[in-house]
């Protein structure tokens, strides 16, 4: 209490604030007699009584002025008069004109408070730049614009433009030094300014790739040692060292950025030393790799470095630190708050605004990112260690999937469950009942995990072939989650398989509603048009996918095939020589561009597509044909020779093959060798007509013994074949004669029974004639139209994140020779 000093009462910090003149109480001027008669007479219109010296009292009430004199103004309560004047300038009354102030001191001057009437100010001096300091100021302005036009240009992915205007800036800050040198005043030169040119120039080099000329540049900056804190920039030297791939002097430069570095800089040495143990795995020095990451995971955790860590021990086959390393990445703080925050409440209005606002903002984004990014980490380690850590893969994952549910990542559990079920399809596993089984388990989980186990299914089902399991687990994933493309398309494509067209595009434009990004859906789509010969609406929809997926051979193959049927075979080769240039090797592509340039009369050109795609796949029957009828039309029947031979090769039991191999014997005139073969073919093949002709033709023209025996043997094939015949010819005419039978009849199944045999009979009677005659000539057949326009649908999608898997539905239409019918390859 000594040190307490009780206030004064006279000492009052607040006293004068009431007091105030009473000249100007307006709330008085009804009390006021003076005032309420000048209100309703002319009392206040009559002239003012003026004073001849200022400050003369004239009323009972005085005024103190701000001046510290008493100027005493009549009334008849005191009041100041209006008209009264003082210091010799008139003031003006106050009920007809405002009141203002004037400098003179004559009666009846204007009013004039701005001081318009003195005119306007002077100009003021230019500038005169012909000064030194004043062209040191400008050059100084210039610099600095050329380095804020560079970043800017920079910024836009202008890169030359930047490093061009880098350079001017370089030139002009020289050019500055220089002037500063001659004026006498070298030591003001701006040192901050040369540090950001050299440092925007050696930036700028780097981002253009010039890596020698801005390891130059830091290096200039570095050796200067006016520059403070130069010495962080050996991380950039490091950063284009490692870029061209040096890896011990990008380690020698980030070990040196790290001891010029104090520990004040805790987040940049984890950094570099971040960077160190990344240039130690590319070295494949994983165990310095492995101390580098322990070191930051013991200082200072993060997901990238936790990660990294992983991926060392895994190269070094270490189980237990893995298992060690994969409990640290799951358990890094994340340092962002939970999202039941952005949950507004029904409560507070004010707060569900706010959190409406903060909801979508930068700085959620960013939390969501970084969400998603440890996600993404930590799934990819579980993948990956999982089959390492254990015998077994799948105790691995279970491992996994324990460590995860006593996480904060405890929905991933899920997800890394349907991993394992998917690590099964990927070992094309299909029969493991884990599978099967861990994917059904998720019947009974939440609507996301159940309609992405129930895709997965449906694929399965589908690869197998059980197209009623397909769909009934494509429903079930639909009804869990009817916005999930993935689930759509895979009812589409059952759907597509019953041969519903119709129902199939609606299901994939759904799916196309639902995500408009679903390049499977669009394609589906487009190959469903086309079975519905809707080839306008199928080329729109390949046209845009092809500009999502601009270097897509599958997209473009299927372009070329539409233009073909829409009888556009200019279009169509252009669309083919694009897919040639994205996949050379495309034997399908080679042989349909050498198909249309036949087509359009170009022997040559269509040669050189028929043997570039014989090169690639000599397997090719539609090929090997066209090349050995084109050898045979050119009179190089020896070049024909080898085709048809590897022709015999594929396809041994085609006897025309080996006819074609004899034929082109003869006609080169070796007809000894003609005659050997003749004599293979007739033993593999008794009673083909054309061998045995052949043969009796040969063997007469070289005077041989075993004319007359051929002659015999033809003559019993071709009795054989007459008899057959007459065999087919005359089950023709009974069933003919019993289907006229049965319509006479009444009886109903009979005539279905005759009827079937009849159908039997023409379609036995179509093949024999579908056969080679004898008077074919082998020589000269033309080669077999394929049928290979189109492919179909992709199959069922696997629930994964942007990628999906593509399955072709088979087409039992083509015959089983014909071999390459895939129009591109998986």
């Amino acid at each position: 209490m000594e040190h307490v000093h009780l206030a004064v009462e006279e000492d009052d910090l607040y006293s004068g604030y009431n007091d105030y003149n009473p000249t100007f109480d307006s709330e008085e001027l009804e009390n006021d007699v003076g005032f309420q008669q000048a209100v309703r007479t002319s009392h206040g219109r009559r002239p003012p009584m003026t004073a001849k010296f200022p400050g003369t009292p004239i009323g009972p009430r005085s005024l103190a002025s701000s001046f510290g004199a008493r100027l005493h103004m009549a009334s008849s309560m005191g009041r100041p008069m209006t008209g009264a004047v003082q210091d010799g300038s008139a003031r003006p009354m106050t009920a007809v004109k405002a009141a203002g102030y004037t400098t003179s001191l004559s009666r009846g001057s204007a009013f004039d408070p701005l001081g318009q009437s003195r005119g306007p100010a002077p100009a003021l001096e230019a500038k005169n730049e012909d000064t030194p300091e004043e062209k040191i100021k400008i050059l100084e302005k210039k610099v600095n614009d050329l380095i804020e036009e560079s970043c800017m240009a920079q910024s836009m992915g202008a890169l030359q433009v930047a490093l061009e205007k880098a350079k001017e800036a370089g030139r002009k800050e020289r050019a500055l030094v220089r002037q500063r040198e001659q004026s006498g005043s070298a030591d003001h030169i701006n040192l901050d300014l040369t540090y950001s040119v050299l440092l925007n120039l050696a930036n700028q080099y780097t981002n253009n790739e010039m890596y020698p000329e801005a390891l130059n540049s830091y290096q200039i900056i570095v050796k200067n040692k006016m520059f403070s804190n130069a010495g962080r920039l050996k991380v950039n030297m490091a950063n284009i060292y490692f870029k061209q791939k040096n890896y011990p002097k990008a380690i020698k430069f980030y070990r040196m950025a790290l001891d010029q570095i104090t520990n004040a800089h805790k987040e940049m040495r984890i950094k570099i030393m971040q960077n160190i143990g990344v240039v130690f795995i590319c070295m494949g020095q994983y165990t310095d790799a492995i101390t580098s990451f322990e070191h930051i995971m013991s200082e200072s955790p993060n997901i990238k470095t936790g990660f990294n860590l992983i991926l060392c021990y895994y190269a070094i086959g270490d189980r237990e630190r893995m298992k060690k390393a994969f409990q640290k990445l799951i358990s890094v703080p994340l340092g962002i708050d939970d999202e039941d925050k952005y949950i507004p409440s029904n409560e507070d209005t004010s707060s569900n605004m706010v959190i409406e606002a903060i909801k979508n903002d930068k700085l959620h984004q960013m939390e969501r990112d970084l969400k998603t990014l440890a996600e993404k980490y930590i799934m990819t380690a579980a993948k990956l260690i999982a089959p390492a850590i254990e015998t077994l893969f799948a105790t691995g994952f279970d491992w996994c999937v324990d460590m995860v549910k006593s996480s904060q990542y405890v929905e991933l559990a899920n997800d890394l469950e349907i991993n394992k079920a998917i690590t099964y399809l990927r070992q094309k596993d299909f029969n493991q009942v884990e599978a099967v089984e861990t994917l059904k388990a998720f019947e009974k989980k939440d609507s996301r995990v159940k309609s992405a186990a129930a895709t997965n299914l449906s694929f399965l089902y589908f690869l197998e072939k059980d197209y009623d399991q397909a769909d009934r687990y494509a429903d079930l994933a639909m009804n869990a989650d009817r916005y999930n493309p993935a689930a759509l398309i895979n009812k589409g494509n059952t759907v597509f398989v019953k041969q519903d067209y119709e129902k199939a595009a609606e299901f994939y434009k759904e799916a196309l509603r639902n995500d408009s990004s679903c390049t499977e859906g669009l394609y589906n789509l487009g190959l469903t048009y086309q079975r519905l010969n809707r080839l306008e609406e199928a080329l729109d929809c390949f046209l845009k996918l092809h500009a999502i997926l601009r270097n897509s051979s599958q997209v473009m193959y299927q372009l070329a095939s539409l233009y073909e049927l829409l009888e556009n075979p200019e279009q169509a080769i252009e669309w083919l020589m694009q897919v040639i240039s994205v996949t050379p090797t495309d034997a399908q592509a080679l042989a349909k561009l050498g198909e249309l340039h036949d087509g359009e009369g170009d022997k040559s050109q269509a040669f050189q597509y028929y043997y570039e795609s014989f090169r690639y796949f000599p397997s090719n029957i539609h090929v090997i044909e066209w090349l050995g009828a084109y050898y045979i039309e050119t009179q190089f029947c020896e070049k024909a020779i080898q085709y048809f031979e590897r022709a015999t090769l594929i396809q041994p039991t085609q006897v025309k093959w080996q006819l074609m191999v004899a034929s082109c014997y003869r006609r080169s005139g070796n007809s000894q060798k003609a005659l050997e073969t003749y004599k293979e073919i007739h033993r593999k093949f008794p009673e083909n007509v054309e061998c045995l002709r052949f043969l009796v033709r040969l063997c007469t023209d070289m005077q041989l013994k075993e004319a007359q025996d051929y002659a015999t043997k033809l003559k019993k094939v071709e009795k054989m074949k007459e008899i057959r015949e007459q065999r087919i010819k005359s089950g023709r005419e009974g069933s003919a004669r019993s289907r006229r039978e049965g319509r006479e009849s009444s009886a109903g199944s009979a005539d279905s029974g005759r009827s079937s045999s009849s159908t039997k009979g023409e379609r036995l009677s179509a093949k024999m004639r579908s056969l080679p005659g004898s008077n074919e000539p082998y020589e000269a057949s033309s080669p077999k139209e394929l049928d290979a326009s189109y492919v179909d649908p992709l199959g069922p999608q696997m629930d994964r994140p942007k990628t999906g898997v593509k399955k072709r539905v088979e087409d039992d239409d083509f015959a089983d020779e014909e071999l390459g019918d895939d129009l591109l390859p998986e």
